[in-house]
């Protein structure tokens, strides 16, 4: 055992140890004193002996303390001193509201995304469709139209102007008649226009500048179901690629309407929905869970017979309007394959589906019986009364159409122009004095 003069001289009191801590990081002399001073000071208040060993966690803790204090202290200084003319240089990186579209391209048509941008401008095909009820219905390829027109054609019946790009189908059809008012219609597709003869009036102006393929057994057939009767004239997707490569009409630049992204779209019906729109920056005490009513059932009277009425029910779950008659009979067409199956009956190679398209128009068009007392005569340049109906809501507005080359262009209440959905279009000529009603 050391004696107690041996403990003496290795023990080294409190304030040396501190002294040498401090005098090793480079503390001036003054410094050192003073806080050996202090911790003799403490040694006195606790009772400690001055010579009394001080454990390396006590010094380790304290010097921590110290430190820590002087970084709290700094960093409000720092606050404080901070020269407040750095602030405006800061720059935080913008968030983008809607996801980029960039590199993708989309069918003036439809709007809809092309797997391939050759497909942009690829030839279109204007096909006088028949709706009547003498063999015309089902109809055939109808889902596969991009826009669809429909309007009297005669004694009330109803007449399709429907219009296809890179069509896919086996069977498209049956094919009738045209006349003039869907000849201004489709002017502005730059389409060819098949057909099975006319009105004077129409084969007077389709001969004049048109691509004009009218009744022709080199690229249509006669379908052999007897239940057809006289609206048994087909064509076939692949026909119509070959009369565009035989006659040079490689292309088509149409003037499509003005179209929300598939992205808009879907942000649009999201926001659409909401009765009180959500603002993260301001608060609020109004019920943002409201929701505004979806228009789920609409219906066009042409004024005629409910075989040629129509109604359309909203499918919240595909954002598609199922067409119908008034009758109650659902407008069902033949969905047929895509490749080349030669000349066929669509009821022999084809199943039915329901017509339901992503935008549905009604355009109140001035309309009355032509001298013959049997076609109608109807006004399609100026402007009118418009009724568009997309992701579940009814836009009420204006249609307006310059010239046969002009596209129709549609307008809300406001005067703002009206952007449609992507996907398939029906629009109705409702004559004034028929009715919109949903």
């Amino acid at each position: 055992m050391p004696d107690e003069k041996e403990l003496e001289k290795k023990q080294i009191t409190d304030s040396e140890r501190l002294a040498k801590a401090f005098s090793s990081e480079g503390q001036s002399e003054e410094k050192v004193d003073k806080m050996a001073e202090t911790v003799e000071k403490i040694d006195e208040k606790s009772g400690k002996s001055k010579g009394a060993p001080i454990g390396k966690s006590w010094i380790a803790f304290l010097i921590g303390g110290i430190l820590a204090l002087l970084g709290g202290v700094g960093c409000i200084l720092a606050i404080f001193l901070l020269p407040k003319e750095v602030l405006p240089d800061l720059e935080f990186p913008e968030i983008p509201t809607v996801k980029t579209e960039e590199g993708k391209v989309y069918s003036d048509l439809t709007g809809l995304e092309l797997a391939d941008a050759s497909l942009k401008t690829a030839p279109a095909y204007c096909i006088q469709t028949p709706n009547g009820n003498d063999g015309a219905r089902p109809h055939s390829g109808l889902t596969d139209a991009g826009v669809v027109f429909e309007a009297i054609a005669e004694a009330g019946i109803t007449r399709f102007a429907a219009i296809y790009q890179n069509p896919t189908q086996a069977v498209i059809g049956p094919i009738r008649s045209l006349r003039i008012y869907y000849l201004n219609w489709d002017t502005p597709f730059d389409c060819a226009i098949v057909h099975a003869g006319g009105s004077s009036d129409a084969l007077a102006a389709v001969r004049n500048g048109y691509k004009d393929l009218t009744e022709n057994y080199t690229y249509m057939y006669r379908g052999s179901k007897a239940v057809r009767r006289w609206n048994n004239l087909f064509t076939t997707s692949r026909y119509l690629a070959q009369v565009s490569a035989d006659r040079g009409w490689g292309t088509s630049n149409i003037k499509g309407f003005t179209r929300m992204t598939p992205a808009e779209s879907k942000k649009t019906r999201v926001d659409n929905t909401a009765a009180k729109k959500l603002n993260i920056l301001e608060a609020t005490t109004a019920n943002t869970s409201e929701f505004i009513p979806q228009t789920t059932h609409i219906a066009f009277n042409y004024g005629y017979s409910p075989t040629y009425n129509v109604v359309y029910d909203y499918d919240v779950n595909a954002n598609v309007y199922r067409r119908s008659y008034a009758n109650g009979d659902a407008h069902n067409s033949y969905v047929c394959p895509t490749d080349d199956q030669g000349e066929k009956n669509p009821e022999d190679i084809c199943t039915l589906q329901q017509v339901s398209p992503s935008v549905v128009i009604a355009m109140i068009v001035q309309e009355r019986r032509a001298s013959d007392n049997y076609h109608e005569d109807i006004t399609t340049s100026g402007s009118g009364d418009a009724y568009v109906f997309q992701n579940g809501q009814a836009i009420k507005g204006r249609w307006t159409k310059n010239t046969k080359e002009d596209q129709i262009k549609f307008t809300d209440e406001s005067g703002a122009e009206i952007k449609l959905a992507p996907g398939q279009t029906f629009i109705s000529a409702v004559p004034n004095y028929g009715s919109v009603a949903y």
